[in-house]
């Protein structure tokens, strides 16, 4: 596949065949060579032939194979021919990252970090098909899917406080529980308030460094600062939203004869029955999500208290902000020179808006939107704010993580006959999970090194680091 140099960090793959558009990658030249053996680049491409996309197919630093569109790739389609795809969103709709921070410093913490991660492995439940406290009935799992976070803090899971912080507030509108099916409000309801399996986590931490002073005190973190970051998203519930469409959409394919280099992009026209009820059911498993997070986050409270006999006021936990890195938004961006409402899919990829813009905290205003940027359970993490140069370049949108650097088979092998958990013990970070399996497949060589990453986005103009974390502990599904 032909690769075109733009700028040190920038590639295109020009448009050609059915391409209605170029492709791009954000990459330095030392990361490029590994994200074509990915063959993510191909998918790129593909991305490309959909009706009414605009300006590019973008993947983000952090790309690697996916299901249709690649991980890390954003795309951005006009509401008149443009079309919906749930592989563009994924199977996690609304997977997320919350970060947190508290009144404790590392020495505070770092000699209690067994009972504090041991207790936060009771008080949250983790792995597959994990299942929660929560019983709710079919009435109130469809009050969570519209109200979101919302009804999570009206039932006593966190502050009214909180949503402030969380995209869209913790609740998108337009979410219909009419066009959802039985199986999925079967497979959530007793997993709310669950971490789930793979890659997802809670993390306690740390501020290790600090980039830029100046946002960093807007954003009130401080150096040895605890930190708590929570990876998760809508749990099986999101699953078989995304399953139950495909098949929609593989015959809205047939319907409406659009052409395709790859049947996973499958998709609708957006004004189209098809396209609008894959978009109501998308949204209930976006607030899936947010309730989801927001009652993870009132228990991880409860086990910070428990385990370090503090009251709530000395620990201090609160909501830094919250972001989501799969789901497809509407959004009006500048295109040649003019205001365009497009319908834009981040895919494993973050909204990065810039300073002033009205869609983030008001108290952000100055310094533009958090970006948060999990790295994996060995190194670090970190804090990033949007620019300018995303909202002209990438539709407002940057990374969402380190991205996988090989699979979970080769993970398990390459951790074959070591233990992972003891190898971390040694480096001052304890951590927890469901299994050993589970451990082995997240090895921290299984990432890219999220520094690479992040630095590849900054010196693009498309975020800007603010600080870097680093883990104590973490449980793990």
């Amino acid at each position: 596949m032909k690769l075109r140099k733009v700028t040190d960090y920038l590639w295109e793959i020009p448009k050609e065949g059915g391409m209605r558009v170029p492709a791009r990658i954000y990459a330095t030249a030392k990361m490029i060579d590994a994200i074509r053996n990915d063959n993510a680049p191909v998918q790129a491409a593909n991305v490309a032939y959909l009706p009414g996309i605009v300006k590019y197919s973008l993947a983000m630093p952090d790309i690697h194979w996916g299901y249709g569109f690649p991980i890390g790739g954003v795309a951005a389609f006009d509401l008149e021919d443009g079309v919906i795809s749930p592989g563009g969103v994924g199977y996690d709709i609304n997977c997320g990252v919350r970060l947190m921070a508290s009144r404790l410093t590392r020495q505070q913490i770092q000699p209690k970090i067994k009972q504090l991660v041991n207790s936060l492995f009771k008080h949250v439940p983790t792995g597959v098909g994990s299942r929660g406290d929560l019983r709710l009935t079919h009435e109130a799992e469809k009050k969570v899917l519209v109200q979101g976070a919302v009804w999570a803090v009206k039932h006593g899971y966190g502050t009214e406080a909180d949503l402030e912080y969380i995209e869209e507030n913790g609740s998108t509108d337009a979410a219909d529980t009419t066009v959802v099916s039985y199986k999925a409000l079967e497979r959530g309801r007793a997993q709310l308030g669950t971490l789930g399996s793979g890659n997802h986590f809670l993390e306690v931490g740390y501020v290790a460094e600090i980039c830029d002073e100046e946002a960093a005190r807007v954003l009130g973190l401080e150096l040895d600062q605890v930190t708590v970051i929570i990876h998760c998203g809508s749990r099986g519930f999101g699953h078989q939203v995304c399953d139950d469409y495909l098949t929609v959409m593989n015959r809205a394919v047939q319907k409406y004869g659009i052409s395709l280099p790859d049947r996973q992009l499958c998709c609708a026209p957006i004004k189209s029955p098809e396209g609008r009820e894959y978009l109501g059911a998308m949204r209930c498993a976006v607030n899936f999500a947010f309730a989801n997070r927001q009652v993870i986050a009132s228990w991880a409270g409860d086990a910070f208290q428990e385990a370090l006999r503090m009251s709530p006021n000395e620990i201090g936990l609160r909501v830094v902000y919250e972001v989501v890195h799969n789901i497809a938004k509407f959004e009006t961006h500048e295109v040649d020179g003019e205001q365009m409402k497009l319908c834009v899919h981040r895919k494993g990829a973050t909204r990065a808006f810039a300073p002033a813009s009205p869609d983030i905290p008001a108290a952000y205003r100055g310094i533009g939107q958090p970006v948060l940027i999990p790295g994996d359970m060995g190194r670090y993490s970190y804090v990033l704010v949007g620019t300018q140069g995303a909202m002209r370049d990438t539709f407002g949108s940057t990374c969402h993580g380190a991205g996988r650097a090989m699979s979970r088979h080769k993970a398990r092998k390459a951790a074959r006959g070591r233990s992972i958990a003891s190898e971390l013990e040694k480096q001052g970070i304890y951590v927890q999970a469901s299994s050993r399996r589970t451990i082995d497949e997240e090895i921290p060589e299984a990432y890219k090194d999220v520094a690479s990453v992040v630095d590849a986005c900054q010196l693009a103009g498309i975020s800007k680091k603010v600080v870097q974390l680093k883990p104590l502990g973490c449980i793990k599904g």
